[in-house]
């Protein structure tokens, strides 16, 4: 069985705690609760992705170009 390309982040219980303090803080935010409000108004569906631009537009864009960086791949992002 091969083993998961994705790396896991071994933090210490101290870490792991602030880290999850940190996050939870970002998350709850103004600005995230807006954008997390505007998601669940929009609606999502199973073929694409939702993208808040800078000027504040949503911009519905296909699974396969977010995931491939639009056709640039991930290894430069």
């Amino acid at each position: 069985m091969k083993s998961s390309p994705l790396k896991i982040q071994r933090l210490s219980p101290k870490a792991s705690a602030a880290k999850k303090t940190r996050d939870k803080k970002a998350a709850m935010t103004t600005d995230r609760k807006r954008k997390k409000a505007q998601n669940q108004r929009i609606g999502q569906n199973g073929n694409s992705d939702l993208h808040h631009t800078s000027s504040g537009k949503v911009v519905r864009t296909s699974i396969k170009n977010n995931r491939g960086n639009y056709g640039r791949g991930t290894k430069k992002e």
